[in-house]
């Protein structure tokens, strides 16, 4: 038989076919290759996480006048911890709280003016249904976050209050202090029990504890409830005041000292936290701050009694805070962005990762954490409240006006005036009317 003799076209078209199909098959391979789960033995390491830990520290009744730094108070506690981190890190100039610590707390909790939360003074509960930023965080970042507060509550009377808004861990105090720091009722995760190890070291214990044992990035609210009333001694190997008497009239007599070994205490103790947290402030950023002014019994000049803790001037609500560590690429450097106490709530959500910068009342100043030229607030304001007798205060860059309960106002300059001693409108010109007028309207918008 004679043999088929294949033409030379279909030769090569033969071979052109087997050609494509084996690229084709070099691709589906390599396909089912890329979705099919790679063997654990040969998986690559997980990249580490990039998220910072957040550790946010309140101390109780801390005023500018006690606090390394400030030009406001003549005597200073020793705080190396603190002076470390202004360093390396921003010192805050315009920050407004709210004049006594419950609203503080729960404009930073929520993002939210007391006037929408009802927490305007002490003893004021929080609803459960507010949001806490601890919620916030744990949903804006898919539950990637551990959370905690340890230390004072003060927003309620219900010893599981905490957990219910989402803390995840809490222990310390439900109410707004102790009447001894080394005999108190501690509350842990909602069981009552005695403790008798002094306040700022157990809480900085358990803040060690807590932070040991996670295995994700974490948000501790750590509110120290030092230097707060009763004035006392602190343990001698945690302050350097020397050698003081225990004597309790020689300390109500003389409060400066005792108040300084108690901060100086807070000092010490959170360098021992710092310390403990693994690659340190590597991967930790830390925000510090006083709830309020200073008390009156130990406030310094410039700032009087009477314009102290409690008051809507400077003394009471314009208070100290510095931000250092993870991220941080502002270096020693001082801001005077006006922010407020409700702005914590979505700067310390975004540094968790959340991309919302404004919630409620809280605009976030994330960005001025690494550009000096970040918008900010034009606007500042606080509220105060007596038995229900509310008082507020709205700035901007060079004026704050105060609206007293009964409708008495005062205005003044900033800039010029800081410790307002010279009300502008006791002879107002047509300019000060203006911004008094201005002023007043962005008031009325904000209270809303």
């Amino acid at each position: 038989m004679t043999p088929i003799k294949h033409s030379n076209n279909n030769y090569k078209q033969g071979v052109l076919d087997q050609s494509k199909i084996f690229v084709l098959l070099v691709i589906y391979l390599f396909i089912s290759c890329e979705k099919q789960p790679v063997n654990s033995s040969e998986a690559p390491e997980k990249p580490e996480n990039t998220l910072p830990n957040i550790l946010l520290v309140i101390a109780d009744d801390m005023g500018k006048d006690a606090f390394p730094n400030y030009p406001e108070g003549q005597e200073k506690p020793h705080m190396p911890t603190l002076n470390n981190l202004m360093s390396a890190g921003i010192t805050f100039d315009n920050l407004w709280t709210y004049s006594v610590c419950s609203p503080t707390r729960a404009s930073i909790l929520t993002g939210k003016l007391g006037h929408h939360t009802g927490v305007m003074e002490l003893e004021q509960d929080i609803s459960l249904n507010e949001q806490s930023l601890h919620d916030f965080i744990k949903e804006e970042t898919n539950d990637g976050y551990d959370t905690a507060l340890i230390g004072k509550w003060h927003l309620s009377n219900i010893i599981s209050d905490p957990n219910s808004m989402g803390v995840g861990y809490f222990s310390g105090i439900i109410g707004g202090g102790v009447s001894s720091y080394t005999n108190w009722n501690r509350v842990t995760n909602g069981e009552r029990d005695i403790a008798t190890t002094y306040t700022t070291t157990d809480f900085s214990n358990h803040a060690i504890q807590w932070v040991s044992q996670r295995t994700k990035p974490w948000f501790l609210w750590l509110a120290y409830n030092a230097p707060h009333t009763p004035f006392h001694l602190a343990p001698n190997s945690l302050h350097s005041q020397g050698n003081l008497t225990e004597d309790e009239a020689v300390i109500k007599a003389t409060p400066l000292p005792y108040y300084f070994s108690a901060i100086e205490a807070l000092d010490a103790e959170l360098g021992r936290i710092i310390e403990s947290i693994t690659n340190g402030l590597d991967n930790t950023i830390v925000i510090f701050l006083g709830d309020n002014g200073t008390p009156g019994k130990v406030v310094q000049s410039p700032y009087g009694t009477r314009r102290s803790k409690g008051s809507i001037f400077q003394g009471g609500i314009n208070v100290p805070m510095v931000i250092s560590g993870a991220g941080i690429t502002r270096k020693g450097e001082r801001e005077d962005a006006l922010i407020q106490s409700t702005d914590l709530f979505t700067t310390i959500a975004q540094i968790a990762g959340s991309t919302i910068s404004e919630k409620h009342n809280s605009k976030s100043f994330h960005q001025l954490l690494i550009d000096t030229d970040a918008t900010s607030r034009t606007y500042a304001y606080a509220e105060n409240s007596t038995d229900g007798n509310v008082s507020y205060a709205v700035r901007d860059s060079q004026h704050k006006l105060i609206v007293d309960y009964d409708g008495t106002e005062s205005l003044y300059d900033l800039n010029n005036d800081p410790y307002e001693k010279n009300n502008l409108l006791t002879n107002p010109l047509t300019t000060i009317n203006e911004v008094r007028n201005e002023l007043f309207q962005e008031a009325l918008r904000i209270r809303k």
